[in-house]
């Protein structure tokens, strides 16, 4: 593989009068795959960048080898995996650097015990050895007797191996900021969108309300999805339903559409708890009056009245507004992640992977983005790599819009996006696939 020069971005300087534009070109892996990376810090909305973001490449060095015997130095042994980070924080941008610095250390020590099972086309094995020098076997015939209702070993892909080292990652990551977040001020928390590229995937973990889509060929592929108290709402209730504890006598996990009044004991209203995806009637009792466990609809939905967000790093401290109710157990730490396999396919130039943190998808659509994407690279030489540079800009430019008398507008005149927006660009082909 190529090099790739990396920059870890880490802005943390008050924002001027006036929103400051960042944009780099990163680097390329493999062939011909670069990263470009814009981002704006819309003045007003706070002090500092909460956004973060982080690009590496990162070297994984083996804990033993197959055998089990130690393992002797050797960079050829090892494996390599491309990564970028982007970190939307809130209530300050600590967990945002913290997680930008650390989370792919994180994803490297989880890898470590795969490097030569990846390489290896055969089955992963069942388990690993304890001891160095023990072999590795497989075989589970010993765990099962011979009128065992048990069916036979089931089938785990080395691609399911990355996707639960990056899960383990975050939630590593997440466990360490609970343990640090005094002594490094860590108090708010951050939604994260990774992307690995190992072995010809790519792998796309979110947690948070981030985006990612590809273009290819013009045709939009997601590669995530948001997480917020609407697209999550059975989650959180089942988890109020099973531990009631956690609502602290203040909740109601069920649903209303809308809150419920005094005066209406007793009478029968639409609801839904945590099984149903349709509405019914239920009579209002007393319990009913309670608040909504999940408030609200769109970019203004509450867990508790209080995050928008439902996974996510961090937020340890976060508390019900004038209450010691916690809202961290109802907040989750592990990622969806989607796999895409770079080597089914044939790329062009002008296919690419964008990442966004929610100030370029809250005004911004996947078509808009996919004919952003067309006019921008088209207007440029295909081995030009300041083309994705150029998108990367326009992307973030055009979410954040131009000043006009009442603020900044779109051109369908539609206020701009009033957040921190952050876009990589990755192409995913170039000349270098076609040479």
């Amino acid at each position: 593989m190529g090099p790739l020069r990396s920059l870890r971005v880490v802005a943390g300087g008050p924002v001027a009068p006036q929103a400051a534009l960042l944009a780099s070109y990163l680097g390329r892996i493999g062939g011909y795959v670069a990263a470009a990376q814009s981002r704006v810090i819309n003045a007003g909305k706070s002090r500092h960048n909460e956004d973060q973001a982080c690009c590496e490449v990162v070297y994984v060095e083996g804990r033993r080898s197959v055998s089990g015997a130690p393992r002797e130095p050797s960079r050829g042994q090892g494996l390599c995996f491309y990564y970028w980070g982007l970190f939307d924080g809130h209530a300050g941008g600590g967990a945002a650097e913290m997680a930008s610095r650390l989370l792919h250390r994180h994803i490297r020590e989880q890898l470590k015990d795969l490097v030569e099972i990846l390489q290896d086309p055969s089955p992963p094995p069942l388990c690993l050895p304890s001891t160095p020098g023990a072999p590795i076997s497989s075989d589970s015939s010993h765990l099962v007797g011979p009128q065992s209702c048990w069916s036979s070993q089931k089938e785990v892909t080395h691609e399911s191996l990355v996707v639960g080292a990056i899960e383990n990652a975050f939630q590593l990551m997440d466990e360490q900021m609970a343990r640090e977040r005094r002594g490094h001020q860590v108090e708010g928390g951050c939604c994260a969108l990774v992307v690995v590229y190992l072995l010809g995937k790519v792998y796309v973990a979110n947690a948070g309300d981030s985006r990612a889509i590809i273009v290819r060929n013009g045709e939009i592929i997601p590669m995530s999805r948001e997480f917020t108290p609407e697209t999550e709402r059975q989650r959180l209730q089942l988890l109020g339903f099973l531990k009631p504890e956690l609502l602290g006598g203040e909740f109601t996990h069920l649903e209303f559409p809308r809150r419920v009044q005094p005066k209406e004991l007793g009478q029968r209203m639409l609801y839904r708890d945590q099984n149903m995806t349709g509405w019914a009637y239920k009579k209002i009792e007393l319990e009913d009056l309670r608040f909504p466990l999940v408030c609200g609809e769109g970019k203004k939905a509450r867990v508790m009245a209080t995050i928008g967000v439902t996974r996510g790093l961090g937020d340890h401290n976060l508390k019900v507004c004038s209450s010691t109710l916690p809202i961290k157990p109802f907040l989750s730490c592990f990622p969806e992640v989607r796999v895409y396999d770079l080597t089914q396919y044939e790329h062009c130039p002008d296919d690419v992977l964008v990442l966004g943190t929610d100030g370029l998808w809250d005004v911004t659509s996947d078509c808009e983005v996919a004919t952003t994407v067309d006019k921008v690279l088209s207007a440029y030489e295909p081995n030009d790599p300041s083309r994705y540079t150029a998108l990367a800009q326009a992307l973030v430019l055009g979410a954040r819009g131009t000043p006009r008398d009442r603020g900044w507008r779109l051109p369908n005149n539609k206020l701009g996006s009033g957040d921190d927006i952050s876009v990589f660009v990755i192409p995913l082909g170039g000349p270098g696939s076609y040479s």
